[in-house]
């Protein structure tokens, strides 16, 4: 069985998703957000914001193993940082090469490193370097910047630079997440290097999943916002459920989204809860009908212990009395 991973999703698969996600089931790993390096050496805080499994031996709650991702484009720096991240206990290092954010792309990160394919080289040469030999660079690219001319180039120098392994997320930054994702890319791409890859983009559901792997050649699938949409995509693909979502699943998925909200009243300001689980709810709309009808009933409501009521109220029928605050 080839192995599935979680990606990293900035502003939307922070710890708290990951944590729900990976107890679903079906992970073999899975990445965190990035972390952006800049012209300093970013301090323990950071890490213990953005990936607190370093807590917990680099693992998610229930044992999933995570990798720290780095973004950045100074070789000196990269370095730096890769080195003291590698001291919190990950399962690896992991460069981003794909971001394709404005705010990044301005500083010349994330994405806009794939018109220059020695920059890449240096980056991962100068990480490799600097991390111990047991804890694995690896890294995670789009197909170039506006168009593929360069994709075997930037492939190849992250290869030789030292990468053990490649992500390939099958569009430019310029085609943003806007289907098609050219999953024949990254057949080129795999044939091109010695090291294994890993395919990326446009996974929503188990024919997705086959159709990747047949049209890629590769056996591992790193899972994105199809995982999002549906959360339980990985046990799917594992046979351990139903091939498609039915209604009959919406109570669990409503159990995940309570669990969700619970987790996040723990762990980040109350002025943000209400933001994350609306966003969370515009993704399962793509899977349930169910998820639109409940973004609806909260979607003017900023109080998340209110939002927890109606929660509440559809898991058992029964009209919702919002929690009182202490």
């Amino acid at each position: 069985m080839s192995r599935l991973l979680l990606a990293p999703m900035e502003g939307l698969a922070d710890y708290t998703l990951r944590d729900v996600l990976t107890a679903t089931g079906g992970y073999d790993g899975c990445v965190s957000e990035f972390v952006r390096v800049t012209g300093s050496l970013l301090p323990a805080r950071v890490y213990e914001r953005d990936t607190p499994e370093i807590h917990h031996g680099g693992h998610t709650p229930v044992g999933t193993p995570m990798v720290i991702q780095l973004l950045g484009s100074d070789p000196e720096w990269m370095a730096r940082n890769a080195a003291y991240a590698a001291t919190l206990s990950p399962h690896g290092i992991d460069l981003n090469f794909g971001c394709p954010a404005k705010v990044v792309n301005r500083h010349g990160g994330g994405a806009m490193l794939l018109a220059t394919p020695d920059a890449l080289n240096r980056i991962v040469s100068s990480v490799r370097a600097a991390v111990p030999v047991n804890i694995a660079v690896t890294a995670k690219m789009r197909l170039g910047v506006s168009d593929t001319s360069l994709a075997i180039d930037c492939a190849t120098a992250l290869a030789e630079g030292g990468a053990a392994s490649i992500v390939v997320h099958a569009r430019t930054r310029d085609h943003g997440y806007r289907p098609p994702a050219h999953w024949e890319w990254i057949a080129r791409i795999d044939d091109a290097v010695d090291v294994p890859v890993i395919a990326n983009g446009d996974v929503w559901s188990v024919d997705d999943w086959e159709r990747c792997r047949a049209v890629s050649g590769c056996a591992d699938v790193m899972i994105g916002r199809g995982a999002v949409s549906d959360p339980f995509l990985a046990l799917r693909i594992r046979g351990m459920m139903d091939k498609s979502p039915s209604a009959a699943e919406w109570p669990g998925v409503l159990g995940h989204i309570l669990d969700y909200l619970k987790k996040l009243q723990g762990r980040i300001s109350s002025q943000h809860e209400h933001g994350r689980v609306k966003l969370w709810l515009s993704y399962l709309k793509r899977t349930w009908p169910q998820a639109a009808e409940l973004h609806a009933a909260i979607r003017r409501l900023h109080d998340s212990l209110e939002i927890q009521g109606v929660i509440e109220s559809a898991l058992t029928g029964m009209p919702a009395t919002p929690p009182l605050r202490a």
